[in-house]
């Protein structure tokens, strides 16, 4: 027997609506549903994969916690990626939202803002201060934690990429995405040396010429 109307059907999901099922999508505050492979989905798709990528490496520092052996370090960085995720679900629904109902974001909870921008600033000077930076590229994968890190970085470079795209056809709403985006970028690679360094893990170079420092010789 089917439910009550505004009801699912009895069996029936309570998450899938299939609305989606045509291969379209809803934006934020209404308006004309767009395709699912739109190049908004495509850039807001790839922080929603950024979001899910940090939370490896939350997880990761989780365990370390409930196993005792999260460095002081470490557990400031969990912290931060958590203030981190929210923060990019701040910049998904700037991007995600309808063009006709731009007037109704509001900055810090639904559009990036230059606080926020400036925030990542004063993070990044204040970690870049704590790591020895290397001098070369350096290959991901040293801990687990950092390795995570940059696979986050990684994917909110694209989703950059996607935003600057946008950009130039005039559906990004406010001054601030693109700047915070950069940012963020820049301090996840900052955090990944900060996570090996404080599991006194030297990062591998992308040189093959002689060992890695602190490698055994």
């Amino acid at each position: 027997m089917s439910g009550e109307p505004g009801e699912p059907a009895a069996g029936a999901s309570a998450v899938a609506t299939g609305r989606g099922d045509d291969g379209t999508t809803g934006l934020l505050f209404g308006g004309d549903r767009i395709p699912k492979d739109d190049r908004r989905t495509e850039a807001y798709g790839a922080l929603d994969e950024a979001v899910a990528a940090l939370g490896l490496a939350r997880a990761e520092l989780e365990l370390k916690r409930q196993l005792d052996v999260l460095p002081t370090a470490l557990d400031e960085i969990a912290t931060l990626i958590l203030r981190i995720q929210r923060e990019l679900f701040v910049a998904g629904a700037e991007l995600a939202a309808n063009p006709g109902a731009w007037d109704r974001l509001r900055d810090g909870s639904t559009k990036v803002s230059a606080e926020m921008v400036a925030g990542m600033d004063a993070v990044l000077a204040e970690y870049e201060t704590r790591i020895d930076v290397p001098t070369e590229f350096v290959v991901p994968g040293e801990t687990r934690t950092s390795a995570a890190l940059e696979l986050s970085r990684t994917i909110l470079r694209r989703a950059e990429r996607r935003a600057v795209t946008l950009e130039r056809a005039d559906l990004v709403p406010g001054a601030h995405l693109l700047p915070y985006l950069n940012r963020l970028a820049d301090l996840l690679w900052v955090l990944a040396r900060a996570a090996e360094q404080a599991e006194a893990r030297p990062a591998t170079t992308a040189r093959t010429s002689g060992p890695r420092p602190g490698a055994d010789r």
